[in-house]
């Protein structure tokens, strides 16, 4: 049995992609569910993991091209899962230990400088710890873990084995 070429398995991680996003913005506007600034880094990491198969695809490089796509599947996936779990460790918090609400992602990034934006939303807030939504029990960001975790192990997979 042969498996389909590298080209066409970067395809569909850039398809996978495009339906997250799309679940996301179908989960915003029409579920109206407002992303929190978490949920937008790892919309961020899944547009970005989205843009690393599409250029995969359209180059179609040879072995050693490949492997640098696989790095940046890693690190852009890896990014992705960590800012996921963080989330998901926010939401599961005993409510006495959950940080209270702070400005959303819009208002930090035009008032604070990025280091100190970028702390501000990795301590999480009140917001980022509400399960407002849940598939099968689990919830948005644990979803997110699972998708960019399966796209991130298939993507090194595939830009990393011989043609």
């Amino acid at each position: 049995m042969t498996l389909p070429n590298r080209r066409l398995l970067n395809l569909a991680g850039f398809l996978a992609c495009a339906g997250m996003m799309g679940f996301a913005l179908y989960a915003q506007y029409f579920l109206l569910l407002d992303p929190c600034p978490l949920c937008v880094f790892q919309r961020i990491a899944t547009i970005l993991l989205g843009v690393v198969f599409l250029l995969a695809f359209l180059h179609n490089p040879g072995n050693a091209g490949s492997k640098v796509y696989g790095a940046l599947v890693t690190l852009t996936a890896g990014f992705g899962v960590g800012v996921a779990t963080w989330h998901v460790r926010l939401q599961n918090m005993p409510k006495d230990e959950v940080p209270s609400c702070g400005p959303g992602f819009e208002y930090i990034m035009d008032n604070f400088a990025l280091f100190d934006a970028l702390s501000l939303i990795f301590k999480g807030s009140g917001e980022c710890a509400d399960v407002v939504w849940r598939m099968l029990g689990l919830s948005m960001p644990t979803w997110v873990i699972i998708g960019l975790g399966g796209l991130g192990i298939a993507g090194i997979w595939n830009n990393f084995r011989k043609a």
